[in-house]
């Protein structure tokens, strides 16, 4: 009965693509949490002053059934004025927002066009959507817009929906924004944006990289809370026509358990401290300037430009052998290996955080110059 399963994990493991829960050791250089605030003083004092007001830990119920608590509405109000959109609908998790959207607003006439790096989130979305969908080459707007006049051509007369990170996870590139909006406006198309490692980390008061887009009627946003916010969950922006429609024909909304209303009330307090942190924001941009300087000067590898740095090596057995000699140096550093990136780029990422110091920064950096020069082709 269970052989299929022993197979298909001796398979992964023969290909050095196993993957395996592993304990949190060493300096983080793995994490989002790129603010540190995710084990900070004020986020326990937030929680704790919720839960002295009586907050609940658990909702009970879906958000359509008793679920429903205050403490929901205020922060989807609160981030809805905060980000700058119509509204605002929270989700437990990123993941689940981005899949929810996806799997319920295009509609079978639509067609969904999204880079080909899109997060993993909305090709689950797309995989249950009723529209069509068709990747686009990386940030390449020309080869997006080629998309749709073929699809015209072809006779599709729905809408259009154009899905897209403004920074990308594996990548730690940002999107043509200012392009992509352009065509969707041209397109008359939706313009979806996942600002799940921007949220907290760019813009105005952490607002994001698609800030000056919030509020128009065919953009999207999804902000994600478990990441430079540091609490959990994820929350969409949009007009508040969708907002209404995702709560009556939006499967993982209606007949999910409702988020954690203690969760969203840390989120509320997460708000306020992430528009205030400038000097956290201001330290993590000389972080990366720091790193990319030093990445060029010892290892010879471009920057990123982000808190998300690659370090692209090909071969899944070279990335997982040097992220165990990394980890035995002691940083928490892992490899990333296909299918989460294109075959031959298996890597490792590096995460930029204010959990480290600049000294320890410094240091992880020396050693992968050394183990990168010692590493087998």
């Amino acid at each position: 009965m269970l052989d299929r399963y022993t197979q298909d994990l001796a398979g992964l493991r023969a290909r050095g693509r196993l993957r395996m829960l592993a304990p949190r050791v060493g300096m983080d250089f793995a994490s989002n949490d790129y603010l540190a605030l995710a084990e900070s003083p004020e986020f326990a004092a937030a929680a704790r002053a919720a839960l002295a007001r009586g907050v609940p830990v658990g909702a009970g119920g879906s958000r359509l059934l008793r679920g429903n608590h205050p403490e929901h509405e205020a922060l989807e109000a609160e981030a809805a004025r905060f980000f700058g959109a119509e509204s605002a609908l929270y989700f437990s998790a990123g993941f689940t927002a981005n899949e929810a959207l996806l799997s319920t607003a295009p509609q079978r006439e639509d067609f969904i066009l999204y880079d080909e790096l899109a997060h993993a989130s909305a090709h689950e979305g797309m995989r249950l959507a009723r529209a069509p969908n068709a990747p686009f080459a990386h940030n390449d707007v020309g080869a997006a817009e080629d998309a749709i006049r073929a699809w015209r051509a072809r006779g599709g007369r729905g809408r259009l929906w154009i899905v897209v990170e403004s920074l990308y996870s594996m990548d730690g590139d940002k999107a043509p924004l200012d392009e992509l909006y352009a065509l969707s406006a041209r397109s008359d198309a939706f313009l979806v944006i996942d600002e799940a490692h921007a949220t907290g980390v760019y813009g105005r008061g952490g607002r994001g990289l698609a800030a000056r887009f919030e509020g128009r009627d065919n953009v999207i946003t999804l902000h994600t809370c478990g990441k430079a916010m540091g609490v959990a969950g994820g929350l969409l922006c949009l007009p508040r026509v969708l907002r209404d429609f995702m709560i009556n024909r939006c499967r993982p909304f209606i007949f999910a358990t409702a988020p954690s209303p203690l969760v969203a009330a840390c989120m509320r307090a997460a708000l306020e401290i992430i528009e205030a942190a400038d000097d956290r924001r201001a330290e993590l941009m000389a972080r990366i300037d720091f790193a990319g300087a030093e990445l060029r000067r010892l290892c010879g590898i471009d920057s990123s430009g982000s808190q998300i740095q690659p370090i692209i090596v090909g071969a899944d057995v070279r990335a997982t052998t040097l992220a165990s000699r990394l980890r035995a140096h002691g940083y928490d550093i892992r490899a990333i290996r296909p299918p989460t990136v294109p075959e031959g780029s298996a890597r490792l990422r590096i995460a930029l955080t204010l959990n480290t110091r600049k000294d320890d920064l410094a240091q992880m950096i020396a050693h992968l110059g050394e183990e990168l020069a010692r590493l087998e082709p």
